[in-house]
């Protein structure tokens, strides 16, 4: 069933068996983590907000300068990829695009469509575990400093794999970076929210050098739905202890929204909005 395997298409080939290489031993993206990459939930057979993550793209492969093929051919091959997927079946489509191989080349470009992993839609209504580590750098070191490679996502991962290790070897669901100066950042694969009072918060991307979310962006975007405003600002974890019993939650392309329970291992009171922000995002539930 197509549902319960990994759909595969290349740039200029379209989809192609699961297990054939795509790859070349000499790109750049397998040797040096040279590349970029986005990662979409995909809802009634399409990706959900496209266009917003191709902007996304777009803007990384600037700050890194990457040549990219237009957004019109990224748009077709993730079309190609989406094609045969059942509209009943959610899932998590993920668009690579490295530097291709030593000594010059085009970009290699190719996108994979797999199911959502049961682990992630159940995050939706049990909620997530989550402990600070901390980043080693104050809150605005990274801004504006592209070789840091602050605010996009590269498939240089190694930092955000090492740390969802850490998690899992010291018995917590995620975690959540902060700064030498005190304050929140965001996780390896998700942006931190926040409800104060009738504030729906999030942290600013451009000072800080975070990745600006897509998920975290529409859902402050659409605040106003439940009555709210929205806001960019800096928050310590005591801070975010203090505003539970409001909501603290990641927010992440394929997991959604996912209510933090726990924080430092201190529990958290359930928020009494998690469940219209999950209505307002539209995420099926476990």
């Amino acid at each position: 069933m197509v549902s319960e395997r990994q759909i595969v298409a290349v740039l200029g080939r379209g989809v192609v068996p699961a297990d054939e290489p795509v790859v070349r031993a000499d790109d750049r993206g397998v040797l040096h983590g040279d590349g970029l990459f986005e990662t979409m939930h995909v809802r009634d057979g399409r990706p959900w907000l496209r266009d917003e993550h191709l902007t996304r793209l777009a803007n990384a492969a600037a700050t890194v300068d990457l040549v990219l093929p237009g957004a019109t051919e990224l748009a077709e091959l993730l079309a190609s990829v989406c094609a045969e997927w059942p509209a009943e079946t959610e899932g998590a489509l993920r668009l690579v695009c490295t530097r291709g191989p030593e000594g010059g080349g085009p970009a290699t470009v190719f996108a994979t469509l797999s199911p959502v992993p049961p682990a992630l839609r159940l995050a939706r209504t049990a909620g997530i575990s989550v402990a600070t580590l901390p980043l080693g750098v104050p809150a605005g070191a990274r801004a504006g400093q592209p070789w840091l490679l602050a605010g996009i996502k590269s498939t240089s991962y190694g930092v955000s794999l090492a740390a969802r290790r850490w998690a899992a070897a010291n018995g917590v669901d995620d975690v959540l970076w902060t700064s030498t100066d005190g304050y929140a950042l965001e996780g390896p694969s998700a942006n931190l929210v926040w409800l104060a009072g009738e504030t729906l918060c999030t942290v600013p991307a451009a000072s800080t050098g975070i990745l600006p979310g897509v998920t975290a962006g529409w859902l402050l975007a659409h605040a106003g739905s439940l009555g709210w405003s929205a806001a960019e600002r800096l928050v310590s974890p005591a801070e975010l202890r203090e505003a539970a019993c409001l909501g603290v939650w990641f927010t992440s392309s394929v997991r959604g929204l996912a209510e933090v329970r726990t924080l430092d291992g201190m529990p958290l009171p359930p928020s009494p909005h998690t469940r219209d922000l999950r209505d307002l995002l539209g995420f099926p539930i476990a």
